[in-house]
């Protein structure tokens, strides 16, 4: 037989792996038209298969663009979202608050926001507070803020108090910015290291205020424990050189801590809940040197920004960063004129020159 034959040819094809598997699948008894017909539901339930991925596959495809586009488009007109990649401007925390995305504003001050008053702060060189107590003769500028060194000589301090006394100062254009926030319903709470009662006499709500180094708001005996109020030790401090307990005759001090001394109840019970729900963190007049005050910086989420307002850069023992791609927002100069700033590019310049006409000394 020739090699070119049919029946070779034929022969030949059956012999491939192809044909093999067709001619096993010939119908030529029951139990292969049985085998084939199981072969024939399995690839039809493959293809199903293989469809209904396919339709998943897509289905998911449509859903995660429709997402990524919802993203870009956030991206693009939000500001809060764009700061994650570029960081926080004025501007953007600006447009933040005019969308009411920022809705829980904390601030925290030090003595910076009351020297437009007329009120020494304490480190400057030359101007400070503890600078101009030799006067005094203290052993270190420090022990007359000491609770020990008070037991044993309160005349310093009452000579200092006289000076200082709140009522004998008005508040700052920052002390009414702070209002300000208050009456636009945007302060969470009012942290303060300052014992001047100036927060109080701008009409910032008490509830509202965290006075973390005390006040001259109460004052007690150190004895008895009597309280007695501002009125009170207005009147003693400048009729008497050291004012004196009515029931037992010990010192009484104003509710203010001295070094040796724990801080107010309020402090501890604020910052649990408060600094977690900020969603803005102003600083004003504060060295950030102080604790436990200065790490309260450290307790906002990290994704919240933060407005330093101040002469000078500080902070940076406590994380605050003053580059490019940063939360941080740095207003160099007084806090007055920082607060102006910030009120002008959040639109509210008119509503605190309005706050402002009630004390023109303040303008």
């Amino acid at each position: 037989v020739s090699e070119d034959s049919p029946s070779d040819e034929a022969s030949s094809i059956l012999e491939t792996p192809k044909n093999e598997e067709l001619a096993s699948n010939s119908p030529t008894d029951d139990s292969t038209l049985d085998d084939l017909m199981h072969k024939l539901t399995l690839q039809q339930e493959d293809e199903e298969e293989d469809g209904l991925e396919k339709s998943t596959f897509l289905e998911r495809f449509r859903t995660n663009f429709t997402k990524l586009s919802a993203n870009l488009l956030n991206y693009f007109l939000n500001p809060k979202v764009q700061k994650e990649e570029e960081g926080y401007t004025l501007e953007i925390i600006a447009e933040c608050c005019k969308n009411q995305q920022v809705r829980y504003i904390i601030t925290m001050v030090g003595a910076g926001i009351s020297t437009a008053a007329g009120i020494p702060d304490f480190r400057s060189p030359g101007k400070g507070l503890y600078h101009n107590l030799a006067k005094y003769n203290l052993p270190y500028p420090q022990a007359i803020f000491e609770l020990g060194y008070f037991k044993q000589q309160p005349e310093p301090f009452f000579h200092l108090a006289r000076e200082l006394f709140p009522g004998s100062f008005e508040p700052t254009v920052a002390h009414h910015f702070i209002k300000l926030l208050n009456d636009k319903n945007l302060l969470l709470r009012h942290y303060t290291q300052n014992i001047d009662n100036l927060e109080r006499t701008a009409g910032v709500a008490e509830d509202k205020l965290v006075e973390a180094h005390g006040t001259f708001y109460t004052s007690h005996c150190l004895n008895c424990e009597r309280e007695y109020t501002l009125q009170w030790m207005k009147e003693k401090i400048f009729t008497t050189d050291v004012p004196l307990c009515e029931d037992c005759g010990s010192v009484v001090k104003p509710d203010i801590v001295f070094f040796g001394e724990a801080l107010p109840y309020k402090f501890f019970q604020n910052i649990a809940c408060d600094f977690d729900k900020c969603d803005l963190l102003i600083i004003m007049g504060s060295s950030l040197t102080v604790e436990p005050f200065a790490s309260l910086v450290r307790k906002v989420k990290r994704n919240c920004p933060r407005i330093i307002i101040n002469d000078r850069p500080v902070g940076h023992s406590v994380g605050i960063s003053y580059g490019s791609n940063s939360r941080d927002v740095f207003i160099e100069g007084s806090c007055d004129d920082g607060c102006r700033k910030l009120a002008d590019v959040l639109g509210w310049a008119d509503d605190l020159a309005q706050l402002l006409e009630r004390l023109p000394s303040a303008t």
